[in-house]
């Protein structure tokens, strides 16, 4: 089974409470009972700053130096503490650095060592403050080169439901490329999780300005052949894999809307989407649908990038 070997797990120092570190060992552990010669490595991180340090004219380099490892050596005792409590039955290897970027931080340990994987606990995020002030997530998911699983409160119960959002409309290779490794990720993750697979994928209706301006145009047939389309493609997609048909969902809708709609339908624990990594003003403004998701659902969302994705900060 193609799964992950090398997780770093990003740890929220502000709490105990660290569901995303949970969720890691509790995958780790999956993939070490499907396959016990398989080496399952675990790194628990995150980085500190205190701009009060870097600001202490009275201290020498050195002194400042001295103080920030101390900080660090304070936090590293509490991370080694809050694993051992968890007893996670799997190595752990903790992690702690001074960086004043969390999530270049993170996405630097990724590139420098190979990460496959990077866990991170989630939450509502202000609307207004997401735009101005793009969160930690925000960034991960653009700029990350591995998949990113961000973790809420849902169970991943036996015989659950893992939902993979995709474009099967679109023939364009970059999409379809995408809409393979989600399902495969999905085939793979069910498997471990021993949950079933189910496909969802949007269509746009008639664009209102076509309605107006061109009134002999049928919107109605528009619609049938822009569903039909989306529905051959679907199962088509849906037999290479193996999924069942009654399994897929053909909706016409944002596709934030119908993922959520879905997902809430069978109960989802768990919902795979590609991410194409946009940045800059056209992200801030408007946002990836998977985004968009991430703030609509209670259940973890994994978010892969298209085959070839190289991350801005590898440059």
């Amino acid at each position: 089974m193609d799964m992950y070997q090398n997780i770093l797990v990003v740890i929220d120092p502000t709490t105990d409470e660290q569901k995303a570190l949970k969720r890691a060992i509790e995958l780790a552990s999956k993939i070490k009972s499907s396959n016990p010669e398989q080496a399952i490595n675990l790194t628990a991180f995150f980085s500190i700053f205190d701009f009060s340090y870097e600001m202490t004219t009275i201290l020498s380099s050195g002194e400042r130096d001295a103080m920030r490892q101390i900080v660090i050596k304070e936090k590293q005792q509490w991370l080694d503490d809050v694993i051992a409590e968890l007893k996670p039955g799997v190595s752990i290897e903790s992690k702690v650095i001074w960086h004043n970027r969390p999530f270049e931080a993170i996405i630097n340990q990724v590139i420098e060592h190979n990460f496959d994987l990077v866990i991170k606990g989630t939450h509502q995020h202000d609307k207004f403050k997401s735009v101005v002030f793009t969160p930690t997530d925000w960034h991960i998911l653009r700029k990350c080169p591995c998949p990113v699983l961000l973790v809420k409160d849902h169970e991943w119960p036996q015989q659950g439901n893992v939902l993979a959002a995709l474009n099967v409309g679109s023939d364009e290779a970059e999409h379809l490329s995408l809409n393979d490794a989600i399902t495969k990720q999905a085939n793979n993750v069910a498997q471990l999780i021993d949950a079933n697979v189910h496909l969802v994928n949007s269509f746009p209706g008639t664009p209102v300005n076509i309605a107006i301006e061109i009134p002999e145009f049928d919107a109605s047939e528009y619609n049938s052949a822009m569903q039909k389309h989306h529905k051959e493609a679907m199962n088509q997609h849906a037999s290479k894999f193996g999924v069942p048909v009654e399994n897929t969902y053909v909706e016409e809708g944002l596709p934030e809307s119908i993922i959520e709609q879905v997902a809430l339908k069978i109960d989802a624990e768990l919902v795979i989407l590609g991410t194409v990594g946009r940045t800059g003003i056209s992200a801030a403004l408007i946002g990836n649908t998977a985004e968009h998701v991430i703030d609509q659902l209670n259940c973890d969302v994994l978010a892969l990038k298209p085959h070839g994705y190289v991350s801005p900060l590898a440059n």
